[in-house]
């Protein structure tokens, strides 16, 4: 009797660029799921330094090449690891399903000699991962969509529809590297785009000034004062008035344009991660009047990512929203923050395996559906 299930692994690596963070998932036929288990592996010091590097335009061809197999045996030992930690056997995995590590993604049209395009880049050989796991692995998600006119991201609101539903106008808001924000209402189709930097000036800025690598709870933010003449400044960046659908990343907020902005930036240190951390609160509430609102009602926001833990960053949010619209985190609906994006990419894999459609048009800007994702066979 054919079974009515998959068991997967879900794989995710985000802007932070901190490790990998893998979920094991039990996903019937009708999307409905159960989380099994979960597992997290740091990368190595060094491997997290190129990837920096590679991901600030800083990296030639050979370190691009090299680091697709280096990272794709990572993503292979961390899949292991999750294995190993379950008690499953390898053959009872049906597949892997990986996101890979961003370096570089370019959601604007480039043209040379005569031809225009998009583009993005995620490395993590998946047939290096599948070849080491024994198990038929699923990655290169954002390339179909873009091939189709879209911007390859947001991808996770596809799985922000499965989990969260429709019975509330909601905005799912993630704060990772970058943030992202889902909306979920009966009142208009699922949207979804970044806001603008999550935690990536925070952390370059902690890093630069304290030489800690991320402001744990918001201390450092909360011992400072936001500098609202440097913050006006900031939020003059074009891109938080930019149409959704839209997408961006280190391509733009890298340590170039942190170098940039700090040459303006307030004398005191704490000052500058109290201003950076009301900046992503800020663009968050701007671009929900500019962008969500005019659509839809909110009646709730569910933060995930790493923000989600910065208690000063929430207290900003709850000031730019005037506390009229309940604030929740994913932990209040049973998920643990680091399993949320790898659940969404086997929920994505789900699909590519078995040939339905995973990209969401109106969050993306393609010109239709399509089923993402490349497939490595065991």
């Amino acid at each position: 009797m054919e079974k009515d299930y998959s068991i997967a692994i879900g794989m995710m690596s985000g802007t932070s660029l901190d490790g990998i963070d893998a979920c094991l998932v039990k996903i019937y036929n009708d999307m409905n799921f159960e989380i099994l288990d979960s597992y997290s592996m740091d990368y190595p010091k060094d491997v997290r330094e190129k990837l920096f590097l590679l991901a600030n335009n800083n990296g030639n061809v050979k370190d691009v090449c090299l680091m697709d197999f280096i990272v794709g045996k990572l993503f292979a030992k961390c899949a292991l690891g999750l294995i190993d930690k379950s008690g499953l056997k390898k053959d009872e995995i049906d597949f892997i399903a990986s996101h890979g590590q961003t370096i570089c993604h370019i959601p604007e049209e480039q043209n040379i000699g005569g031809v225009s395009s998009k583009s993005t880049l995620q490395i993590g050989n998946v047939s290096v991962i599948s070849a080491l796991t024994g198990i038929t692995t699923v990655g290169d998600f954002r390339s179909k969509d873009i091939a189709v006119g879209g911007e390859g991201a947001p991808l996770v609101p596809f799985a922000d529809e499965i989990i969260f539903k429709k019975d509330i106008p909601r905005a799912i808001q993630n704060i990772g590297g970058i943030g992202n924000v889902t909306v979920l209402s009966q009142d208009c189709d699922t949207f979804a785009f970044d806001t603008g930097p999550g935690n990536m000036l925070i952390d370059y800025f902690s890093k630069k000034l304290f030489d800690v690598s991320f402001d744990k709870d918001g201390e450092l933010a909360s011992q400072g004062k936001v500098d609202e003449q440097w913050l006006q400044y900031l939020l003059r960046e074009p891109y938080y008035d930019k149409i959704p659908p839209k997408s961006t990343g280190r391509e733009l907020f890298n340590n170039d344009y942190a170098e940039k902005i700090f040459l303006n930036a307030p004398k005191q240190k704490c000052d500058v991660i109290a201003t950076v951390t009301m900046l992503t609160a800020r663009t968050i509430s701007e671009a929900y009047q500019k962008f969500v609102l005019p659509k839809t009602p909110i009646k709730e926001i569910v933060l995930g990512g790493g923000g989600a833990y910065n208690k000063t960053l929430i207290k900003y949010l709850n000031e730019c929203f005037s506390q009229q619209i309940s604030i929740k985190t994913h932990s209040d609906f049973g998920i643990d923050d680091k399993v949320k994006e790898s659940l969404a990419f086997a929920l994505l894999g789900f699909c590519t395996i078995n040939k339905k459609f995973n990209n969401v048009p109106t969050c993306t800007g393609a010109k239709k559906r399509v089923i993402m994702g490349i497939v490595s066979y065991s």
